[in-house]
């Protein structure tokens, strides 16, 4: 095939630069001029032959092949303004005004939660990330995104595939690194029998884990799981969602608190295992709403062995399905919303409804935040700022805190 010669026009979402075509061309930044192959609108391995002011070396000897990090090649301040950009031009395409009042960017090797991927192999066992593009797994053991806890727990993980895992399948790992230790949950591995029982919790007490979870089974638990919320101690279970770092946690907790103000009863919906109520419990009462029975179970027993905590109720309520309507919502003087990807339509939809005048809102999808964003202010709301929180350093993914009233 003929090389072709392009000039990089913008970045996608994905972080990938876009030329006119458009060609999409990995690793590669605006103004930048191009060469390479061209296979079905992407330019898979370009040679720059004239690089942005933008572009830095990439810190990390393992970024040529993990897909972990997607532009770890640009400068920092290209990093965060490419991904406030993402929101604003997300609220612009509904009509909205982006009032933007920074970005909170989580420093290097501080993401405490991540999910790996292992296999076994002939030699023993390989875990670390996917290759761009490519389902082979990379070994990251000097990663600049993990935390420490994890990259030194990757021995561990190893032993735990190499025991229990498959040449043929894949394995997933959710590792946090909580207070007292890794806490690991695993699926795609072997069924548990006896034997594998017993190999498997010698090999969580030989590298010290606190807990190990294999296929929803407890296998081990040395210690009980530690997490703060704001200084609230949670025991969160097993594979739980958790913000990807505490300072990316940090910086979320004090936007939803700023956004509420002194609201009096709050009501906390996708509440998760408590990591805005339980905080936002020590000015105000707090109705927490989860679908998750387990990370509800220790939301409760978190606010229990609390001290200087104010009421908190707790309620199981698939959002989706069966949202809380505008007159149950009337009891409250605020709401706090965190749904998944997917946005919750459904229960913003009632909350325009409702009397609700407060609302802080947590995403960490730019288009359906946005989505969700201009049915509020079709129902009076005004958006008062927006704050950009970047827990997953060098890569496309971004989250947002944001303050509603009317």
């Amino acid at each position: 095939m003929t090389a072709e010669r392009l000039v990089i026009e913008r970045l996608g979402h994905r972080g990938d630069g876009i030329a006119p075509g458009p060609v999409f061309v990995p690793r590669t930044l605006p103004g930048e001029e191009v060469e390479g192959t061209v296979e079905e609108g992407r330019m898979p391995a370009p040679r720059i032959l004239a690089p942005s002011a933008e572009r830095v070396r990439p810190r990390c000897r393992h970024y040529l092949t993990c897909g972990g990090c997607a532009v770890m090649h640009a400068a920092d301040p290209f990093v965060a303004a490419w991904k406030t950009g993402i929101v604003t031009e997300a609220l612009r395409a509904q009509g909205l005004d982006a009032p933007v009042v920074g970005i909170a960017t989580s420093s290097p090797n501080t993401r405490r939660r991540a999910a790996l991927s292992g296999r076994r192999t002939k030699a023993g066992a390989l875990v670390g990330l996917h290759r761009r593009g490519s389902d082979q797994i990379v070994a990251v053991p000097d990663c600049h995104v993990l935390a420490p806890p994890i990259l030194a727990g990757l021995p561990a993980l190893e032993a735990l595939v190499a025991a229990g895992g498959s040449r043929k399948h894949e394995m997933t790992l959710r590792v946090t690194a909580s207070e007292s230790g890794l806490d690991v949950a695993t699926e795609g591995g072997k069924p548990l029998d006896r034997a594998l029982s017993e190999r498997l919790a010698e090999l969580a007490g030989l590298h010290d884990l606190a807990r190990l979870t294999w296929e929803g089974e407890p296998v081990a638990e040395a210690r009980r799981p530690v997490i703060r919320f704001a200084g609230v101690e949670v025991s969160p279970p097993p594979g739980a969602f958790l913000q990807a770092t505490e300072e990316g946690q940090s910086a979320l907790i004090a936007s939803v608190a700023k956004a509420i103000g002194p609201a009096g009863r709050v009501v906390d919906l996708f509440a998760g295992c408590g990591t805005f109520a339980l905080p936002l419990s020590r000015g105000a009462e707090v109705h927490a709403v989860e679908s998750d029975a387990p990370a509800l179970e220790a939301l409760g027993a978190a606010w229990r062995r609390g001290t200087g905590l104010r009421a908190l109720t707790v309620a199981r309520r698939d959002l989706f399905r069966d949202p809380l309507t505008a007159l149950e919502l009337g009891g409250f003087d605020a709401a706090v919303i965190d749904p998944p990807r997917a946005g919750a339509e459904a229960q913003v939809t009632e909350i325009a409804r409702s009397g609700l005048s407060v609302v802080a809102s947590v995403s960490c999808n730019p288009v359906s935040f946005a989505r969700d964003a201009r049915i509020l202010a079709g129902a009076g709301f005004a958006l008062d700022w927006v704050r950009v929180v970047d827990q997953f350093r060098w890569s496309p993914h971004v989250e947002i805190a944001a303050a509603f009233s009317r």
